[in-house]
């Protein structure tokens, strides 16, 4: 499969695009009119703004916990429940902005957050809060309303005292996407609708929200099939397994995605490419936690979209979107999928095909009227020396940062360097509050 995008290496006389505004013009051999700014792409290889199609940025501040490191994903929740309640707004923030951060030095330029964690004691709407840090760095954003409302004494797994009630979630669902959502062609913020996942969701809440968020014409996504556990869970409770209920839930079609999906077999692959319903692949993820592996070339193969997403800061335990890339690609090194699996098939997963997951059609590609999300990389450093192919280099060497970083047509990282913020005091903060939470859960 070749890759369906254009790739520029520029030489010194040469722009490899033109932009006006937020869009792209045109391509060729250009020079600047009077009053443009000239980027110098000497050296450099362009692709389009690279896109996370699933994301936890609270988790920014819990990376490996020493108890949690070799954990499978229900022990590791149970770890990290006690210890996620003790966020505050100050603690939120932090760590949305270190994610933030971590995403676009890495080349990522659009990216969502399944933002589920919703603790008493913040006051503050943690979805306009996130959107706000967004706004602040930089980054075209989608937030995904999550949930938990299925608490421990009803059968669920999170704690009683981090569960939410269905009627409220629903309500102030109904308002994030009233007050946030911007549906124009090249918007910057986005709300779609996510309850977590069927072991901490209730049925009613399913039911609900995929019924609303096709009345404000939203998308709807959440974790489904990730491991074993989840299967085993939903068989005992429900009597089926993950996909059948979605399909009877009313969560198939092509407004919705799912984190994982790990464990679908043969028929579910059939249905879910049938019903166009997409997968977002997290393959560190999936790695960390020893959950399994994604039959990405299966999947593909019958016409099932897949995008890629870094997922949770504390279960990769990275945001570096560049870094994903490069583990999507050798997770599927096989000698069945290698000749498939290809450093520029990666590279449409994470642009064009992770942009379709989200209802984008105007991001993800270098082309005449798309949004002007452009990442270029310095094939000057070390790491990239001897590589013959500039494109491949990108992921078969060492995942380094952009030399610049454009999202809808404004500069937020040049010379490797974030211009939106002060790296050095986001990472700061980071530290801090982390260091408060810990300090918090172990009083």
């Amino acid at each position: 499969m070749t890759w369906s995008q254009p790739t520029f290496r520029a030489t010194p006389t040469n722009r490899f695009d033109s932009y006006r505004g937020n869009e792209i013009l045109e391509f060729g051999h250009l020079l600047p009119l009077p009053g443009e700014q000239m980027i110098d792409g000497r050296g450099k290889v362009a692709i389009p703004g690279l896109v996370n199609a699933h994301h936890h940025f609270f988790q920014a501040l819990t990376r490996c916990l020493p108890a949690a490191q070799e954990c499978g994903l229900f022990d590791w929740l149970r770890i990290h429940y006690p210890i996620w309640k003790h966020f505050d707004e100050q603690m939120m923030r932090a760590s949305f902005r270190l994610a933030i951060t971590e995403l676009l030095l890495s080349g990522c330029t659009t990216t969502c957050d399944h933002m589920y964690l919703f603790p008493q004691g913040v006051q503050r709407d943690l979805l306009g809060l996130e959107i706000e840090c967004a706004e602040e760095l930089g980054i075209r954003f989608s937030a995904l309303r999550g949930a938990m409302t299925l608490g421990h004494s009803h059968g669920g797994l999170p704690p009683d005292d981090l569960v939410e009630r269905d009627d409220d979630v629903l309500r102030h669902s109904e308002s994030c996407v009233k007050r946030h959502h911007d549906a124009a062609r090249h918007s910057m913020r986005q709300v779609h609708l996510a309850p977590c996942s069927p072991f901490n969701v209730s049925e009613r809440l399913m039911r609900e929200t995929a019924l609303l968020g096709r009345d404000l014409g939203v998308r709807l996504h959440t974790h489904l099939a990730e491991t074993l556990d989840e299967n085993d869970y939903c068989l005992a409770r429900y009597g089926k397994r993950p996909l059948a209920l979605m399909q009877d839930w009313g969560w198939l079609g092509n407004d919705v995605w799912f984190a994982h999906g790990i464990y679908f077999n043969n028929d579910e692959l059939d249905l879910l490419a049938r019903t166009d319903t997409g997968v977002a692949h997290c393959p560190s993820s999936n790695c960390r936690l020893g959950s399994g592996k994604l039959r990405l070339r299966e999947m593909l193969a019958r016409g099932v979209r897949v995008g890629l997403a870094v997922d949770g800061c504390a279960s990769n335990d990275s945001s570096h979107m560049l870094a994903e890339l490069r583990q999507a690609m050798l997770n599927h090194r096989t000698p069945e999928d290698r000749n498939f699996i290809t450093a520029r098939r990666i590279l449409d997963l994470a642009t064009a095909d992770s942009a379709k997951l989200l209802g984008r059609t105007d991001i993800g590609t270098l082309a005449p009227g798309m949004a002007a999300d452009i990442v270029m990389f310095d094939l000057e450093e070390i790491g990239y020396a001897g590589a013959a192919d500039p494109v491949a280099a990108l992921l078969f060497c060492q995942p380094t940062r952009p030399h610049t970083v454009l999202v809808n047509g404004k500069v937020v990282v040049r010379a490797r360097t974030l211009v939106t913020g002060v790296e050095e005091e986001i990472a700061a903060d980071g530290r801090r509050e982390a260091a408060r939470l810990l300090a918090a859960a172990t009083k």
